[in-house]
């Protein structure tokens, strides 16, 4: 059997190498003296001699044992109450049965309080992982079954014992609840008070916030805020902003002069600068109070790729009807933004183009991965002055993106307020970008106006980034089924210039409230297509998201596993099955989607075969006893006769599988 498992175990190792905990385990024993005595007396057959697991090993303030064989039908047997079966056969024969052996004898022989058991079984491609948590008096909780190690990781595994095992929100969580009601509570504001346009509340918040700034430079207070008809709070604010700009270095002129042109609604709006009777203070005072105390600190000091100014704009736009598809706007989420950089796996020398950029999100997030990856000062200033690129052409979305960069440190970000299709990709080639991301406006393309295509914003993108770049895209399901014959017409097009990598077919609520299945597509630039080219097609549907009724689309605490798995089967490490991902050649009249050329590759197992051998001949026997004869054209009393005899062969059948039970 130990021979049998040996690939098994290189392959658990490896897991333990990737969540890079590999060193804080042993195998066969323990270099930790109270779990090595403790296994001197473990043995699984009860004799009190010594018994080992795979490994063992402690990760913080939990000791984890490993337990593994090397075909899933030895993963884990239960009795005939669905409980983990404890006896000697099934302890020593069943992967989790035996994990749950050791941590149970580790829980009453050492000093340990939580104890997390790890049954594992199969091997890279085909396998199962069954965490089973045991705490100190010897109770035991089976938690769902996960992908890879990566949850026990020394940053992760505080977050998965509070979030699997206390099912308590994390952290993350409160700090999203927290941040959603506050959004609410400011938009209720901006109505109540302030009467603004849908499209002129994020310009307010986001100009305050860039004069808050000013606030550590001595150069704006809110006390001065009074509600003085001489010098209005809306220009002091737009003084402070207009200094933060000049601070910033945002050039040239005349996009600093388009910034303030769309903040000029600060200054300009009469009812936010008279004083309110409810309030006894203007409008903008209380906005600007209500942004410091809640907000500006939050987002000045938070080092995460999050995008919170587009996580206002988002609910800005649910509170008022919007789902941003009017708008052609459909904001990307966090987990995606940071999956992008991990699938095109930035480096610190990229120079990075969204050309579709929104609040600026995809940017903010490749901006935090660069500098990650680098400690060099004078490389981080040059990611931030000259390696990040973005065009927006809405002007107000515009200024929201600017405004983004800026707070995050990018105070030179090289935004454009300009029409992507315009531009010339020859031209834009010349910027020198390796990476493009994109989000494009969704749903506007028409046979009367095929330029909006989402795939011809695709087209477009991989045309303005240098040879051998990479592109990600995210698009809904139906860009790449090519229904008309112009989006069929720029897939051929897109395979004669580029390659297509593959693509990845998301959760259907990764956008909140819009309504559509999206997926992420990958591509390397001006090279064409191979007609050997094998693609990867992955069906990352069950991405560990799920919707929140309050909240929206949350992490139910496995996404940073599942997301693990995904990487290791993008960039080879592991393979998968075909119900997760495809690889094949593909022809451009093809659908580029994972259920266009999923095919079942999974082998039946033997307890597969009996239960379709048993549920056929319980459907005879339904079919006989309802006077509805045999299917296949049997007489009554031949159908019984069959019948009988299956029943008869059913029986030795069983008789005969008795040695293997």
């Amino acid at each position: 059997m130990a021979k049998k498992e040996v690939n098994t175990d290189l392959w658990v190792y490896d897991l333990l190498k990737e969540a890079n905990i590999a060193s804080k385990f042993s195998a066969q024993g323990s270099s930790i003296k109270e779990v090595n005595e403790a296994l001197q007396t473990a043995s699984k057959r009860g004799t009190g001699k010594a018994g080992f697991p795979e490994y063992v090993g402690v990760v913080k303030d939990f000791l984890i044992v490993i337990e593994d064989k090397a075909d899933t039908v030895k993963h884990l047997k239960v009795n005939e109450k669905e409980i983990i079966s404890e006896d000697v056969t099934s302890v020593c024969d069943y992967a989790v049965n035996g994990a749950l052996f050791y941590g149970k004898h580790l829980s009453k022989n050492t000093s340990y309080k939580k104890i997390i058991a790890l049954g594992i079984s199969g091997n890279e491609k085909i396998n199962k992982i069954t965490p089973v948590y045991i705490n100190d008096r010897g109770d035991y909780t089976v938690l769902d079954d996960i992908e890879t190690l990566i949850s026990f990781s020394e940053e992760n595994i505080d977050e998965y014992y509070v979030k699997e095992i206390l099912k308590e929100s994390t952290d993350v969580e409160k700090e999203t609840a927290e941040i959603l009601k506050e959004a609410s509570i400011l938009h209720e504001d901006l109505r109540n008070y302030g009467n603004l346009e849908e499209k002129n509340k994020p310009l307010v918040v986001s100009g305050i916030l860039l004069a808050l700034r000013e606030i550590e430079h001595r150069n704006f207070s809110i006390d001065n805020l009074n509600g003085d008809s001489f010098k209005t709070d809306g220009q002091k604010i737009y003084g402070a902003i207009e200094s933060n700009l000049n601070r910033a270095n945002v050039s040239p002129q005349v996009k600093k002069d388009k910034l303030l042109s769309q903040f000029s609604i600060i200054k300009d709006d009469v009812k936010i600068n008279e004083i309110n009777s409810t309030l006894g203070k203007t409008p903008l005072k209380h906005f600007t109070e209500f942004l410091y105390k809640s907000i500006y600190q939050s987002i000045r000091y938070n080092d995460s790729a999050e995008d919170y100014l587009g996580r206002f704009y988002g609910e800005f736009m649910s509170y008022s009807g919007g789902d941003g598809q009017n708008l052609g706007i459909v904001l990307t989420p966090k987990h995606i933004t940071e999956l992008f950089c991990d699938l095109l796996d930035l480096k610190p020398e990229d120079r990075v183009l969204d050309p579709c950029c929104g609040t600026a999100g995809f940017l903010i997030a490749a901006m935090h991965k660069m500098i990650k990856k680098t400690e060099d000062k004078i490389e981080i200033k040059n990611i931030k002055k000259n390696q990040l690129f973005g065009i927006e052409e809405q002007s107000y979305m515009f200024t929201i993106a600017t405004t983004n960069m800026i707070l995050r440190g990018d105070g030179k970000s090289n935004l454009e307020n300009k029409d992507f299709l315009s531009e010339n990709p020859a031209k834009l080639q010349l910027k020198g970008c390796t990476v493009g991301m994109m989000n494009p406006p969704y749903s506007m393309g028409s046979k009367t106006n095929p330029a909006l295509y989402e795939i011809n914003f695709i087209n477009h993108l991989l045309d303005s980034i240098v040879e051998d770049g990479r592109v990600a895209v995210i698009v809904p399901q139906s860009t790449f089924t090519g229904k008309s014959k112009e989006e069929k017409k720029i897939k051929e097009e897109i395979l004669k210039n580029h390659t297509l990598e593959g693509v990845i077919t998301l959760n259907k609520n990764t956008f909140y409230r819009i309504g559509t299945t999206p997926c992420i597509a990958i591509f390397t630039t001006h090279t064409p297509h191979s007609k050997n080219k094998m693609c990867k097609f992955i069906n990352f549907e069950n991405d560990g998201y799920i919707v929140s009724k309050h909240i929206g689309l949350i992490d139910d605490g496995s996404h940073k596993d599942k997301k693990q798995h995904l990487l290791d089967v993008w960039f080879g490490k592991n393979e998968a099955p075909t119900k997760f991902c495809v690889e094949t050649t593909i022809e451009a009249d093809d659908e580029w989607l994972h259920s266009f050329y999923y095919f079942n590759d999974e082998i039946p197992t033997e307890e597969d075969f009996k239960k379709t051998v048993a549920d056929y001949l319980t459907f005879e026997v339904n079919m006989i006893t309802h006077g509805r004869g045999y299917l296949f054209g049997l007489s009554d009393e031949e159908a019984v006769e069959y019948t009988k005899e299956n029943e008869k062969d059913e029986l030795k059948v069983s008789e005969s599988e008795e040695d293997y039970e």
